[in-house]
C-alpha cells in the first residue's frame, strides 16, 4: 500500500500510532509541515465549534420563525449534545476497523450535510432531527484529529499538539460565533447553518489534501469497548462532565444576562462572544505547555481556577468592564479539555479511539448538565447572574473527582495484549508518540514504536 510521503501506516508499530519509516525511498516531496496537518485537523474544529456555540446566540431568531417558544427552541441544543453523546462512543467502536484519515473525512461530510438540512429545515421537529444528526460526527472527529496529531509528535509535546487541534474550536468563538450571530441578525439564522456547512466542506478537502495515510486499523469492537472496564478512564471522564458544565451554565445564558442585568444593547453581544474565544484560544496555547510536565497538577489548578471566575460572575456582572475581563477568564478554563484528552490516552490502553471520543461525550454532557441546573437556578427566581454561583459548585465538584483520581492507583489502564503499554504513574504518558520527522533524518535512526 502506498505511503503519505514516508508515513508507515498506523498499525505497523506496537503502539498504534503512526511514525516515519527509516526505508521510504518515494521520490515524491516531503511531506507537508506539521503545521498544515494540524490546521487541516483544526478547520473541523472551527466548524465544529462554529455550529456549537452560535446555536445557543441565534436560538431567539429560530425560535421565533418556527414559532416556539425559547424554552422549546432550546431543545434543539439539548439534541445536538444528545447527538454528540450517543455518537461519540458508537461511531468510535464501529469505526475501529477503519483508516483514520476515512474516518475524518466521512465525519465531516455527514457534519456538513446536518447543517445543511439544519438550514433547510422546514418546521421544529424537522430541525431537532437534523441537529442530532449534526451532533453524532463531534465527538468522533475531534477524539480522531486528537489521535493522529498526537501520533506526530514527541511524547513530551502531545498536549500541546492536541490544543492546537482544539484551537480550531476556540478560534470559532472568537470569530465564527461573532460572525454566526451577526450573520443571523442581519440575513437570518438559516444562513448561519449554511455558514457551518461550507466550512465541513472544506474541512473535507483539507484532510484529503494533508491528512496522513494510515491504513485500516486491526481493532475491533469489543477491543474498544475494553476502555469502558477501566476506572480510571471514567474517573477521568467524571471530571469534564461535571466541572466542565459550569462553563456552559454560564455561557448558555450569557447573552440574555447582557440584556438584562448589564444592560448593553443586542449589538454588543458579538463582542463578549469575542471575549470569551480569547480567553479559550489564549488557554489552550499555553495551558498545555503547563500539561505536558504536569498533568494532572494543571487540570486541578485550572478547574480551581475557573470555580474563582464563576463566583466572581454575579459581582463583575453589572459593569460591562469588569464582566468581559470575567468573560476571558472563564473562556481560558476551557483549555481542561485538551488537558484530560491526553489523561485519556494516558489510560485508556488499546482503546485510543473510544477513548478519545468519551471525552467529547462527557464535555457534552456538561454541555446539557450546565444549563439545566443554570436554568433551575432562574426559573427559582435567584435572577440571571445565579449561573455563576451554580457553575462554581460544578467546578468545584469537578475539582472533588480530580482529588480522588489523583488519589487512586487501583485502577490499571485497560491492556489487551501483551504489547500494550500501561501508564507507569499517575501522571506518566502510557506511551511514547514518535515524533514528526522528515524521511531524511529518519534514515539514521530506529523508527520510533
Amino acid at each position: 500500500m502506498a505511503t503519505f510521503a514516508g508515513l508507515v501506516p498506523i498499525d505497523a508499530t506496537d503502539a498504534g500510532l503512526m511514525t516515519i519509516s527509516p526505508h521510504a525511498t518515494s521520490p515524491r516531496a516531503n511531506p507537508p509541515h506539521l503545521a498544515i496537518v494540524l490546521i487541516s485537523l483544526a478547520m473541523g474544529g472551527f466548524a465544529i465549534g462554529t455550529t456549537e456555540f452560535a446555536s445557543m446566540s441565534l436560538l431567539p431568531f429560530f425560535a421565533a420563525d418556527l414559532h416556539v417558544d425559547e424554552p422549546t427552541a432550546g431543545h434543539a441544543i439539548s439534541a445536538y449534545a444528545l447527538g454528540v453523546v450517543l455518537g461519540a462512543p458508537l461511531i468510535a467502536v464501529l469505526g475501529a476497523r477503519f483508516a483514520r484519515r476515512t474516518q475524518l473525512l466521512a465525519l465531516m461530510a455527514v457534519f456538513a450535510l446536518g447543517n445543511a438540512l439544519t438550514a433547510l429545515a422546514p418546521g421544529f421537529g424537522w430541525m431537532i432531527a437534523a441537529r442530532f444528526l449534526s451532533g453524532l460526527p463531534h465527538g468522533a472527529y475531534f477524539g480522531i484529529a486528537a489521535l493522529v496529531a498526537a501520533s506526530l509528535v514527541p511524547q513530551q509535546r502531545r498536549s500541546q499538539a492536541i490544543g492546537q487541534v482544539m484551537l480550531g474550536l476556540t478560534c470559532a468563538t472568537i470569530i465564527g460565533v461573532p460572525l454566526a450571530n451577526l450573520i443571523g441578525q442581519a440575513v437570518g439564522w438559516r444562513a448561519s447553518f449554511g455558514l457551518v456547512s461550507v466550512l465541513a466542506l472544506l474541512t473535507v478537502l483539507l484532510c484529503a489534501l494533508f491528512a496522513p495515510r494510515d491504513r485500516a486499523g486491526r481493532s475491533d469492537p469489543l477491543r474498544e469497548l475494553a476502555a469502558l472496564r477501566s476506572g480510571r478512564v471514567w474517573i477521568t471522564l467524571a471530571i469534564g462532565a461535571i466541572g466542565f458544565g459550569g462553563m456552559f451554565a454560564v455561557y448558555t445564558y450569557l447573552a440574555t444576562t447582557l440584556i438584562e442585568v448589564t444592560k448593553v444593547s443586542a449589538t454588543t453581544i458579538p463582542f463578549f462572544l469575542a471575549i470569551f474565544g480569547v480567553g479559550a484560544t489564549l488557554g489552550n496555547l499555553f495551558v498545555p505547555r503547563f500539561a505536558d510536565r504536569a498533568l494532572m497538577p494543571t487540570a486541578g489548578v485550572i478547574l480551581l481556577f475557573a470555580a474563582v471566575a464563576l463566583l466572581v460572575f454575579p459581582l463583575a456582572a453589572a459593569n460591562p468592564w469588569l464582566l468581559a475581563a470575567d468573560v476571558f477568564a472563564i473562556g481560558a478554563s476551557v483549555s481542561l479539555g485538551a488537558i484530560l484528552q491526553t489523561r485519556l490516552m494516558d489510560v485508556a490502553g488499546d482503546a485510543q479511539a473510544l477513548a478519545a471520543a468519551l471525552n467529547h461525550s462527557a464535555f457534552n454532557t456538561a454541555n446539557a448538565l450546565g444549563p439545566f441546573l443554570g436554568g433551575l437556578a432562574i426559573r427559582a427566581g435567584l435572577g440571571w447572574t445565579s449561573t455563576g454561583p451554580v457553575g462554581a459548585a460544578l467546578a468545584l465538584l469537578g475539582l472533588l473527582i480530580w482529588a480522588v483520581a489523583r488519589r487512586d492507583a487501583g485502577s490499571a489502564p485497560v491492556s489487551i495484549n501483551a504489547k500494550s503499554p500501561a501508564a507507569a504513574s499517575d501522571d506518566a504518558p502510557a506511551r511514547s508518540a514518535p515524533h514528526y520527522r522528515n524521511r531524511s533524518a529518519a534514515a539514521h535512526e530506529d523508527p520510533v514504536a
